[in-house]
């Protein structure tokens, strides 16, 4: 049983912000502090992007656990009451995550993921570390004008989520974003 009133309840789900979150300035914080400059939560790309790194054509998009299903995590915990709303909303974002992925990569987009519980204290600095690593390789590849696919999650491992593993990188033509 729910603790809290219905009306408290509401008050509660209503203040969950969508952009600007903690984990979305840790990662902002850290790239601009390392030189990546970036626009944020642009409504020009599919999904709207949390970050976007122009020059390194590069999708950062920051989940959080519970709203976006991260498998086997301590803080994706489906709650006890209304269960059934909730394993459909969140395998709707679950869908709607991949269908993004897709149609940012057919228009040419590397996209990264970075998941809320990634940026905890104790394993945040490798996280970032991973993260400027990957935005670095791919930047060297495009300069040498290889196309790779990096669709994937970033995780302490360094291994994909099978999830995003297959998606196609596509769209070798500049694609127009902002005013040019």
């Amino acid at each position: 049983m729910d603790p809290l009133t219905p009306e408290q309840r509401s008050k509660n789900m209503a203040a969950i912000k969508s952009k600007d979150t903690k984990p979305e300035l840790i990662v902002r914080k850290y790239l601009w502090a390392n030189g990546y400059r970036y626009r944020k939560t642009t409504k020009l790309l599919p999904g709207k992007p949390d970050i976007v790194l122009l020059k390194y054509r590069t999708c950062i998009f920051i989940n959080g656990c519970f709203w976006h299903g991260h498998d086997d995590c301590k803080f994706y915990r489906l709650p006890k009451t209304n269960t059934e709303f909730w394993i459909n909303k969140v395998a709707r974002n679950k869908e709607r995550d991949a269908s993004v992925i897709e149609k940012l990569n057919s228009l040419g987009w590397n996209c990264l993921i970075v998941w809320e519980c990634q940026l905890k204290p104790n394993k945040r600095e490798a996280t970032l570390r991973e993260l400027t690593g990957k935005l670095d390789n791919i930047f060297l590849h495009l300069k040498g004008n290889v196309r790779i696919s990096f669709n994937n999650v970033v995780d302490d491992d360094d291994t994909f989520n099978e999830e995003y593993r297959n998606y196609p990188m596509a769209a070798e033509e500049e694609v127009p974003f902002g005013r040019g």
